[in-house]
């Protein structure tokens, strides 16, 4: 087997080097205190669990994201987290269960899934993020959009969109107005997802095409969603849109698609996605969804995840860092002076040293700082 080169890093993982790991620390601290201004308490979820205990709180196919390896030291198998959304389930089910609800939860922290996509060539990602369990109400949706919305913002990033859907829309339909039989949900599901008009209707299922046309800005969606003869069976749904889109007012562009699923598999209700100015692709996603405890019922749940590598790629979260040269022999009460007004102090250990070799903006000029 031939010798792994120096510094040949396994596909999808890299180091974060500076500005940029500074950057990725500094947006994680904002996005922490955001969600903690609004009463959300951190959690701290391991970064690898026992696989049939993470495999039991993943939804969707979830599983198939998994990195196995074998612990020396219990001979069981552990999987490293894709997610740390079910992470946090486990412990609003388990450990936090008799705390009152609804629960205000908050994480931060690395993951690491089996493979890549196509837009994310990485395989370690850095997911921050918030979750209210016990509540998956319009007034829950709200309060968790308008919060995602005011973060996203705080971390720099412009011209929020928001893109809405209604997963399990399809399924409601067939069970109401619209029926179908139990084995075509699925492929009518999936041809809706496609936006296949053609498909559909081989199908069978011509009362779902008004679907694919629904699609956009939300205001105009609501308007031809609410056109569809549903006898009143999305009323109450589309009611609960319009009033998160009136809570998230103008901060943010909304779109509505009622029929995008792909990665809203495990969604009930609703379920959303952020994008922002020049930053490519998906940042962030949620939605409703049910936490199922070791025993009793499910317990509904409402919740988004930021994926942060993004905005550093954007250049977000860097900071101009002035840093000071301190040459041989400088004061030790001045340096601590200069250090409490902000600077960053770079101390010389031998006279050879450089201000700008070590990468300084100032050097010292008898007490006070001087431009380079």
């Amino acid at each position: 087997m031939n010798k792994i080169p120096p510094g040949l890093l396994p596909e999808g993982l890299r180091d974060r080097l500076p500005p940029e790991a500074e950057a990725a620390a500094r947006l994680l601290r904002t996005v922490m205190d955001s969600v903690a201004s609004h009463g959300y308490e951190r959690v701290s979820p391991p970064l690898a669990e026992f696989e049939e205990g993470l495999v039991g709180q993943l939804k969707s196919d979830g599983a198939q994201d998994l990195l196995r390896i074998i612990d020396p030291v219990s001979r069981r198998t552990l999987a490293l987290r894709p997610d740390i959304t079910a992470q946090v389930g486990r412990i609003a089910s388990t450990r936090m269960a008799a705390r009152a609800r609804p629960l205000r939860l908050a994480y931060g922290g690395e993951i690491l899934r089996l493979r890549a996509t196509q837009l994310r060539p990485e395989r370690q990602l850095l997911q921050a993020g918030a979750e209210l369990i016990g509540a998956d109400s319009v007034a829950a949706a709200s309060e968790i959009l308008s919060m995602a919305v005011d973060t996203l913002a705080e971390a720099g990033v412009a011209d929020i969109t928001v893109d809405l859907t209604l997963p399990d829309l399809v399924p409601t339909l067939a069970d109401g107005p619209f029926p179908l039989a139990a084995d075509l949900i699925e492929p009518v599901r999936a041809e809706l997802d496609e936006k296949d008009a053609g498909a559909i209707a081989a199908l069978g299922a011509d009362a779902y095409l008004p679907l694919i046309h629904a699609a956009g800005p939300v205001d105009r969606a609501l308007e031809r969603m609410r056109a569809i003869d549903a006898g009143g069976a999305l009323e109450t749904r589309l009611d609960g849109i319009e009033a998160i889109a009136a809570a998230l007012g103008d901060r943010a562009t909304i779109m509505l698609d009622p029929t995008e699923r792909h990665g809203f598999e495990y969604q009930s209700w609703l379920g959303f996605s952020f994008f922002g100015a020049d930053i490519a692709g998906e940042i962030g996603r949620g939605g409703s969804y049910t936490i199922c405890p070791p025993d009793g019922d499910e317990e509904p749940a409402m919740g988004f995840s930021l994926y942060l590598d993004p905005l550093v790629d954007a250049g977000l979260g860097n900071k101009d860092m002035r840093r000071l040269f301190l040459p041989l022999g400088t004061d030790t009460e001045l340096t601590k002076r200069l250090r409490g007004e902000g600077w960053r102090t770079v101390a010389a250990l031998n006279p050879d040293d450089a201000a700008e070799a070590l990468g300084c903006t100032h050097r010292l000029d008898g007490n006070e700082p001087k431009q380079i």
